[in-house]
């Protein structure tokens, strides 16, 4: 499997536990990065409301990602900021990897909670690792909603991840929120580089003050980056691979057809929710890109369950 980190030893960690926490970047930076937030906010063109997505019964957005900013202006001025401070810092730690999205992310006091999730799919994971760089910009406390992980979770659940596909966790969130996750306190200067398919989650912001922080998606140079897309309205047994790449994500309503974007193959899908005894018995199993020849791939066996 290609290698993620520079550093052998974080690289071990990364590979183990599904993610690292680091020095990144300095007070300096920290506070360059938190004033350009402000600066731009005027370009903003507001957050997608549930109105607006397309999908009935939607559920509220209480936190403030750029990602899903209605202004692709906007949100390319932010990419551009967050990968030009970050790209010495990124070269200096991953093993050559390139950006794809970025965000700044911004919960206001008393709201802000982000489900429990994994990232989507943004590259062929059984060939590669993708990461996010999650950088406070104030001390991230479990008081504030820090990150929080469930160790060790990556590429064991939900291989197949994209807006509209269904999440075979999605019956056992409280569970994992309540018993499982590693909330990870980390100090202004440092990151959580941390895998795209790792179970994590925050809460919400209950601090009197806001707290921000910024988000890096990046996936090894030499990838094509794909994006998983079912409708719903169409089929719940396919979902088609997108050939995507940056500019794709400036204009993307995740709630809606992406339109005009090159299909590579659709891929049969079936969907199940599991429990939490089986989530408890997956941990311990060798993750989807481990699979030994006796044990047949995931397509394998979704190619038998459709023949």
């Amino acid at each position: 499997m290609r290698k993620v980190f520079n550093d052998e030893k974080l690289n071990e960690e990364f590979i183990k536990n599904g993610y690292v926490r680091v020095p990144f970047i300095s007070p300096e930076e920290a506070a360059e990065l938190k004033q350009k937030f402000f600066d731009t906010l005027p370009n903003s063109g507001g957050q997608i409301t549930t109105e607006e997505t397309g999908v009935e019964n939607s559920r509220l957005v209480t936190y403030d990602f750029t990602f899903i900013d209605k202004n692709p202006e906007y949100k390319r001025e932010v990419f551009n900021i967050i990968t030009k401070r970050f790209k010495p810092h990124v070269e200096r730690l991953l093993a050559d990897y390139r950006p794809v999205i970025a965000n700044y992310i911004r919960k206001q006091p008393t709201t802000g909670e982000v489900p429990l999730h994994e990232n989507w799919a943004f590259a062929d994971e059984r060939k590669c690792f993708t990461v996010s760089i999650w950088c406070p910009l104030v001390d991230s406390t479990v008081e504030n909603g820090t990150l929080q992980v469930v160790p060790g979770s990556h590429k064991r659940f939900g291989e197949i991840r994209g807006p509209m596909i269904p999440w075979e966790l999605d019956n056992i969130k409280h569970e994992i929120i309540n018993n499982h996750l590693v909330p990870l306190e980390t100090k202004v200067g440092d990151c959580v580089i941390l895998d795209d398919s790792i179970v994590h989650y925050s809460a919400v912001n209950n601090s009197g003050g806001l707290r921000l922080a910024i988000q890096l998606i990046c996936i090894p140079a030499e990838m094509p980056s794909i994006h998983y897309y079912m409708d719903p309205s169409k089929s719940m047994t396919e979902v088609q691979v997108l050939e995507v790449d940056v500019d794709f994500y400036m204009q993307f309503n995740p709630w809606k057809n992406p339109g005009n974007v090159k299909c590579i193959k659709t891929i049969p899908y079936r969907h199940h929710f599991i429990g939490e005894a089986e989530f408890i018995e997956r941990l311990k199993k060798p993750r989807f890109d481990e699979q030994t020849e006796e044990k047949k791939g995931f397509f394998d066996k979704l190619k038998e369950a459709f023949a």
